[in-house]
């Protein structure tokens, strides 16, 4: 039995979700994507969870999990920056935003700053080519980014 359970609203949310699914089992991504809303990653408990409530095997559930880069299988800091490491990106200065990012929070790709406010993440193409370098920040895009701008964003999340 797990630990983890879905917050009233979270359920809710699940439920609404499944009436749109022809068979419970069907629901592994927007499960897991529910838990990591909540929780802000996917943890053991939480993968039985799901297991139980899709009639799969937490196995299974971690089989997935861990194909999907989008899923946290760890704590990550409050703040997620997803910068992106795809050809644009790289050209039009995202190492220069990497950089930054190593002097001023003091993290490196799959760290989470000592404070636990950062972490930072290098990511495949998100599909702003035209706006690069970008970087999503808790899932909002930022681009056409400078030092100078990504500084104001991340000043803006002390």
């Amino acid at each position: 039995m797990s630990k983890f359970i879905y917050t009233e609203e979270k359920e809710k949310e699940f439920q609404r979700i499944a009436k749109k699914y022809p068979k419970i089992d069907a629901m592994m991504l927007p499960a897991l994507w529910l838990v990591q809303e909540q929780e802000g990653w996917v943890s053991p408990d939480a993968m039985i969870f799901v297991a139980d409530k899709l009639n799969k095997t937490p196995i299974q559930v971690y089989e997935f999990a861990t194909f999907y880069t989008m899923f946290n299988l760890k704590p990550i800091g409050t703040y997620h920056i997803e910068l992106c490491k795809t050809l644009s990106c790289m050209l039009m200065g995202a190492p220069e935003l990497k950089k930054f990012i190593k002097e001023t929070i003091g993290i490196e790709p799959g760290q989470t700053s000592e404070d636990g406010r950062f972490h930072l993440s290098e990511v495949e193409c998100q599909g702003a080519c035209g706006g690069a370098p970008m970087i999503a920040l808790n899932h909002t895009y930022h681009e056409n980014l400078t030092v100078d701008k990504l500084k104001t964003i991340i000043e803006g999340c002390k």
